[in-house]
């Protein structure tokens, strides 16, 4: 019998005995076979795994699929002691990075990317969407810098970039619509931050038009405040419905969601789920950089995490940014943040599973990822096995061994 550990790369492998996580939720003992192309062949009960190179018995291990970061900055991450932000707030961490990004090349990005990368891989994320600065201060270089990671073979997980075509004081639209299609033709997706611009509606036509053009999704940072006096959903809704973008649109942050009374909310629950759009909150973020100018009660930032979950809404949960001037912290661990998410989310003790699902299957939907992600046979052997007994045990302390697993290759034994 072999052992996790000695599993070779390219073999075909069996693991028998394990408790499996399903896309429903629901857990059962079951065997996975993995093929030489690193693809799951076939998940069930007993299987016969007598063809496999390999065969592992997992017996009372649980396996989830690879956790999954909706929603990263990989062209800031691990700027922190280079753009200092005294002030703690949005706008100073924007001034900041915008500062650096004009001398930031590409071997840095790609040096620092890459370390990210890597401990998120470490501790189970397979697959990550990093919105990347596009604008004057930035030029390029992040954008063809990360293109360049995500399209080189040995990059070790699934890598989306969304050309985050980033607005600032005295935005040049006519900058704007002759660069945007050279960077959505580099990305997966279209993405910006209206509530910063001076025009929003003129802002909102041209990302929504680059993106039918491109046939590509939107991801907009959208409203990442706590002004309910200025909130965009509604004008971001409008847009796709009119430019048939219908479960192709991703809103993060929304903050604002927060600070509606709760009519206005429900009227905005109600057309997000019939236009089929989804949501991101980032609680690291919300956390640390809203309520600052707060005289009591500071508001925790985040967006209506629970009612939108509980209202049928495909609601996910990222990372956002990693030691940089908008987050002082994180390590890429997604455990870390599904449980801030139910902490500061006012989700409850018995709807630890939810979060499971924020860092699994929902930000999957979100990505577009189909059949390639999951357990199931087709998808990618992106699996992360642990010594937990199940998924709320695994949410709410994590595991004390962990063995990470993307596109069949064992990459971590913790």
């Amino acid at each position: 019998m072999a052992s996790l550990a000695n599993l070779s790369s390219g073999q075909s492998f069996a693991l028998t005995g394990g408790t499996v996580i399903h896309d429903d939720g629901s857990q059962s003992a079951c065997d996975i076979e993995v093929g030489t192309d690193g693809r799951i062949v076939a998940v069930a009960p007993a299987l016969d795994t007598r063809s496999c190179a390999a065969c592992v018995d997992i017996s009372g291990l649980l396996v989830s699929p690879g956790f999954l970061d909706a929603h990263q900055h990989l062209d800031k991450t691990g700027v922190l002691r280079f753009t200092p932000n005294p002030s703690g707030t949005l706008q100073g961490a924007r001034e900041a990075f915008a500062k650096y990004a004009r001398t930031a090349g590409p071997d840095d990005i790609h040096k620092r990317a890459s370390r990210t990368i890597e401990r998120c891989l470490s501790r189970g994320t397979t697959a990550i969407r990093s919105h990347i600065n596009v604008d004057k201060d930035a030029g390029f270089h992040g954008i063809e810098t990360l293109a360049s990671i995500r399209d080189d073979a040995k990059t070790p997980i699934t890598l989306q970039l969304v050309a985050f075509m980033t607005p600032h004081p005295g935005q040049d639209f006519d900058w704007l619509g002759r660069n945007i299609d050279r960077a959505v033709d580099l990305a997966d997706a279209v993405g910006g931050t209206p509530a910063v611009s001076e025009d929003p509606p003129r802002y909102l036509d041209i990302l929504f038009s680059a993106a039918v053009r491109a046939g590509k999704p939107v991801d907009l940072h959208l409203d990442e405040h706590l002004n309910a006096g200025v909130q965009l959903v509604d004008a971001a809704l409008e847009r796709v419905e009119r430019f048939g973008m219908q479960g192709r649109t991703v809103f993060s942050h929304v903050s604002v969601l927060s600070a509606l009374p709760r009519a206005d909310f429900e009227r905005i629950a109600e057309r997000l789920l019939a236009l089929d759009v989804g949501v991101v909150t980032l609680p690291a973020a919300n956390l640390y950089l809203q309520g600052r100018d707060s005289e009591k009660l500071p508001p925790r930032g985040l967006t209506r995490v629970a009612e939108l979950y509980r209202a049928g809404v495909t609601i996910a949960t990222a990372s956002d940014n990693i030691q940089d001037p908008f987050v002082p912290t994180g390590s890429g661990d997604m455990l870390e943040i599904a449980r801030w998410t139910l902490l500061a989310g006012h989700l409850r003790g018995d709807e630890l599973a939810a979060t499971h699902r924020m860092i699994t299957r929902a930000p999957a939907r979100l990505m577009g990822l189909g059949g390639d992600y999951g357990l199931k046979a087709g998808a990618y052997a992106d699996l992360v096995v642990t010594d937990c007994i199940d998924t709320d045990t695994l949410i709410a302390g994590g595991p004390d061994r962990a063995f990470v697993f993307s596109k069949g290759r064992l990459v971590t034994d913790t």
